[in-house]
């Protein structure tokens, strides 16, 4: 009978951190937090059939900054989510394409980044304001 001597456990070397294992995780992060934004979503929209008053009492909710910050983190998945699934979406029509991987997840974080940048400031700009009364 052959024994496995110090062997190491099948899952520790599971996570190592590489960008396949990150994109992975925050993909079904973005999932998860645009499923809970659309529940959401749902609920507050369905508050109009109890009519105007109520439905502009829970609007009134977005108002806030807190919420505000927790809507630029809901754009902020939508783009990732949205741009990680043509990553993927490449990868599984054109399977040669996993040669590039490295290059094509650093196209990916460029392009996230750079939409992101007018996103964070259009949006920065509305926080600051209701947080602080900055107007910039």
């Amino acid at each position: 009978m052959a024994t496995r001597a110090k062997q190491k456990s099948d899952f520790t070397s599971l996570y190592r951190g590489q960008p396949g294992q990150y994109s992975w995780l925050f993909m079904r992060i973005s999932g998860v937090a645009i499923i809970l934004f659309l529940f959401a979503h749902v609920i507050d929209t369905a508050v109009v059939g109890w009519g105007p008053h109520a439905y502009d009492r829970v609007i009134s909710v977005y108002e806030n900054w807190v919420v505000r910050i927790l809507e630029l983190g809901l754009v902020t998945a939508v783009v990732y989510h949205a741009l990680n699934g043509v990553k993927i979406m490449v990868f599984d029509f054109y399977p040669k394409s996993v040669r590039w991987f490295r290059e094509i997840s650093a196209a990916t974080s460029i392009a996230f980044v750079a939409a992101m940048i007018p996103i964070v400031i259009i949006m920065g700009r509305q926080i600051l304001d209701l947080a602080f009364g900055w107007k910039l």
